[in-house]
Formats: structure tokens, C-alpha cells, sequence
């Protein structure tokens, strides 16, 4: 059907079967396109949004021990202080 204005349709019309097609040929060596993968380019942020997806949960009572430790000067310790003095020249070395 064919609406050509507001005010003149055409009447309907029959339903033809499909017409031939011709066989398409095949295309020069030059046209042809090679083969491609898809591919994802994933952002810095994305990555660290990933990574800070795998952090352990925070724990918060621990939080809360420490902050109350270190308010009332008694979380730096000689033991600690040696303690992390070992672990960074180990890690450095």
C-alpha cells in the first residue's frame, strides 16, 4: 500500500513471490577482508576498580582498636618499630 497524502491511498496490491537473485561473485583476492578478533581495551581505572573489587572487606573492629591505640600512645612500640624495620630491609633486600 502506498500513502502518498492525507487524502489518496492506493488500493492493495498482490504478493509476489521473491525475485531471483543473481549469485554474487566471489570477490577479489584484494576486497576479500581478513579475519579479525574482537577486541576489549579495558581503562586504568578499570583496572583498579577491579583490583580494589578484590580487597578483603575491612575490618572495622580492628580499625576502630588500632585508631584507640594510637590515640592513647600506645601503638608504636620498640617491638613494632623493630618488627617493621625487619620486614622493610627484608623486602628491600
Amino acid at each position: 500500500m502506498h500513502i502518498n497524502s492525507v487524502s489518496h491511498v492506493h488500493g492493495t496490491h498482490a504478493i509476489n513471490a521473491p525475485h531471483a537473485t543473481a549469485r554474487a561473485e566471489a570477490a577479489p583476492q584484494a576486497m576479500r577482508s581478513t579475519a579479525t578478533a574482537d577486541v576489549v581495551d579495558i581503562s586504568e581505572t578499570g583496572r583498579l576498580m577491579e583490583m580494589a573489587a578484590q580487597l578483603p572487606e575491612i575490618r572495622t573492629d580492628r580499625v576502630q582498636q588500632l585508631r584507640a591505640e594510637i590515640a592513647q600512645g600506645r601503638y608504636e612500640t620498640a617491638e613494632k618499630l623493630d618488627l617493621a624495620l625487619e620486614r622493610l630491609l627484608d623486602e628491600i633486600a
